[in-house]
């Protein structure tokens, strides 16, 4: 039986494990198939408080990990794969083991969409990226491709027209599937270009990162080539949370419904990108990963005298 169970390993998960481990609870962190998240992807991290000259996704997230463990939470490596919180204690099926626990913490992020291309996966954390809020900055005076044709995608080329030199938005049909309004923003915006019916057969790239993409016109079949030195997907992205379906409250996009971290199961709490589609950082998700830890161990106190 554990006090605390954290299912997910990313600034959420981590960050849980430091306070629940400092409040003696002993917390269990799920590390999942992918220890550390997301983040493990990206080469450099500059807008994580803390760290002036930047540091590397995986460097912050094995600091958070070692953080949590000195105050003696405990991984166990593996994937939940059903659940059970009908009644306390809740379970937790790992396939060959079910660990039963007072509290959970879902903080099993949100998986970004990508093509599935072959070279797009290649070139991830050198070039190809899901987020540029996060990236963007990297790629000063230098051309990017953004792929999509909704609100996500016409935010992020907006956004990177602050850095980039020229932004080529790529989208297989012939209108933007954004709102009236982010749409014209994008059609009318000086240092964006639209590749319309277009569709990335290939990033391009060498040693050093990504070089262009090879795209196809969906209507004439024409095959052409844009240079660039960054590749973003912006075609969504899918919350973790197969799980726990039939669990908990789920939104039409699969991303957890919560009352601040809270559940609608009392001790259940959610944190980081499981259930946020809108800010997807890594200290928004820290910061959640605190508050679900705090009621946490707030409700152990009230109903365990823990």
């Amino acid at each position: 039986m554990e006090n605390v169970v954290i299912v997910g390993s990313g600034p959420a998960g981590y960050t849980a494990a430091i306070y629940t481990a400092r409040a003696g609870l002993s917390p269990l962190v799920i590390e999942g198939m992918q220890p550390g998240g997301q983040l493990t992807t990206t080469n450099d991290i500059e807008n994580f408080p803390g760290f002036p000259e930047g540091i590397g996704g995986s460097i912050l997230m094995a600091q958070m990990r070692a953080q949590a463990e000195r105050f003696g939470a405990r991984f166990q490596f593996g994937e939940v794969v059903k659940t059970d919180f009908s009644q306390r204690p809740f379970r937790l099926d790992l396939g060959e083991t079910t660990i039963e626990s007072n509290t959970v913490i879902i903080a099993t992020g949100a998986t970004a969409r990508y093509l599935g291309l072959e070279s797009e996966q290649k070139f991830i954390g050198r070039g190809v990226s899901a987020c540029a809020t996060c990236d963007g900055a990297f790629y000063r005076d230098v051309p990017v491709v953004v792929v999509g044709g909704g609100d996500t995608a016409c935010e992020e080329a907006i956004f990177l027209t602050r850095f980039a030199s020229r932004v080529t938005l790529i989208h297989r049909r012939d209108e933007l599937r954004a709102s009236k309004i982010m749409a014209e923003r994008v059609v009318n915006h000086d240092k964006i270009e639209i590749a319309w019916d277009s569709v990335v057969e290939e990033v391009l790239g060498d040693d050093s990162g990504v070089t262009g993409v090879r795209i196809r016109n969906v209507k004439t079949g024409e095959i052409s080539e844009i240079a660039c030195a960054g590749y973003f997907a912006a075609i969504g992205h899918k919350p973790n949370t197969d799980a726990f379906a039939g669990q908990l409250e789920m939104a039409e996009n699969g991303y957890l419904i919560t009352d601040g971290v809270k559940t609608r199961h009392e001790g259940i709490y959610a944190a980081g990108d499981v259930c946020d589609s809108i800010y997807r950082q890594a200290v928004t998700a820290a910061g959640t990963g605190c508050a679900a830890a705090l009621e946490a161990e707030r409700f152990l106190h009230e109903h365990h005298g823990q």
